[in-house]
């Protein structure tokens, strides 16, 4: 029998499947139930609607963002990361607003994709965003389009430790590159 890691690409045995997305669908029809429950105050008779608009939020959901599996230690490693990283732009941006003279040299950067297809590279893109004066401008199948306020920083140095995190935060391994981004 052949063993098959089934986190890197995401393929599971359908019956695998068949548990993993009545799990998540579980989970978030009591999350979506919780909101409403919250939304309403509590009140009884509005279950009414509610039960509808829970299930019809929770397959949609399910069907739009199928279930993927996270680290516990990749959370607990991306969220520190993620404030800092969030704290640095915004300093980076109130810096260049508040002094005009900066030298800003706009440009557009290619960064090749080692993450899988996906909700790995959507969240990656987002991230991305954090970085000081740069803003994920374009994703393809190969690159992540990055704009970029000044050119000269390092910026490009970063993108690899954002990639490792999302990678860890979903329990993946990279794709080996040898031709890198740019």
């Amino acid at each position: 029998m052949r063993t098959v890691d089934r986190r890197w690409r995401l393929q599971f045995t359908p019956s695998d499947s068949v548990i993993i997305h009545l799990r998540s669908g579980l989970l978030r029809a009591v999350l979506f139930a919780l909101m409403w429950w919250v939304l309403t105050d509590g009140a009884v008779d509005s279950w009414q609607v509610g039960a509808p608009v829970v299930l019809s939020a929770t397959l949609a959901s399910v069907v739009l963002l199928p279930p993927s599996s996270c680290s516990l230690t990749g959370v607990v490693r991306f969220v520190p990361f993620f404030l800092w990283r969030s704290l640095c732009g915004g300093v980076d941006v109130a810096r260049r607003a508040l002094h005009p003279r900066l030298p800003i040299s706009p440009g557009l950067f290619h960064h090749r994709w080692r993450l899988p297809p996906g909700l790995p590279r959507v969240f990656m893109a987002n991230t991305v965003s954090l970085l000081p004066g740069t803003l994920s401008a374009g994703v393809d199948k190969e690159y992540l389009h990055i704009h970029v306020l000044d050119q000269t920083g390092n910026f490009a140095s970063e993108l690899p430790l954002i990639e490792a995190r999302v990678a860890e935060l979903f329990g993946l391994n990279l794709v080996t590159d040898e031709l890198g981004g740019g």
